[in-house]
């Protein structure tokens, strides 16, 4: 098997959120959705609503968020993903042989967190970038509205949040997730894939 190319050696956290994207892409997008839905919800852009489904809403929203990051930290499973967070942050034993590791892996591959880094803020900045033409310079809002989709209350704000949460949100919490299996060795470098082990 040829070795890969020494840029993907170094972008190895970046690649392999994409490929994780691009695996589950139904779940992910479906989370996203569910977020995305839930905040045009909020910002009254079907109607005014009450105090306590706006906080409904909330935890909606941000439940659909951690069920995602433990799905990606769990390899595509939740429970998993818990059992792992657990061993990262409360089990003595497993979070000092972790957090041990994770230091040491941060100052061997400083260069690869950099470039890591700048990869995704590009890849931000463009999706960003592509929601605000979508939201202030197509015409979307305003047919959404004439056609009463959307409430004449309504902002441009609903397109970009909407568009958000399908897109740049669970690229970011992606991304965190597999920072943190990159950085304990669950990673496996120059390789997209996981080690499948708790």
């Amino acid at each position: 098997m040829n070795a890969p190319p020494p840029a993907a050696n170094k972008l190895t956290w970046l690649l392999g959120s994409v490929h994780f994207i691009r695996q589950h892409f139904l779940v992910i997008a479906g989370l996203g959705l569910l977020s995305g839905i839930g905040r045009v919800i909020q910002l009254g852009s079907f109607g005014e609503i009450s105090s306590f489904q706006f906080i409904l809403l909330e935890i909606i929203i941000e439940l659909a968020r951690v069920i995602l990051f433990l799905y990606v930290l769990g390899f595509a499973n939740v429970k998993d993903g818990l059992l792992r967070l657990k061993r990262l942050f409360i089990h003595k034993n497993t979070r000092k042989l972790n957090w041990a590791l994770a230091k040491q892996n941060l100052k061997k591959e400083r260069l690869s967190l950099i470039i890591n880094l700048f990869g995704f803020l590009l890849i931000a900045a463009g999706v960003n970038f592509l929601i605000d033409l979508l939201a202030y310079q197509t015409c979307l809002y305003l047919t959404l509205k004439s056609h009463q989709i959307l409430a004449e209350s309504s902002s441009e704000w609903t397109i970009l949040l909407f568009f958000k949460n399908i897109s740049i949100i669970p690229f970011t919490l992606v991304f965190e997730a597999i920072f943190l299996l990159w950085i304990t060795g669950k990673f496996k470098s120059n390789k997209h894939y996981f080690i499948n082990s708790l």
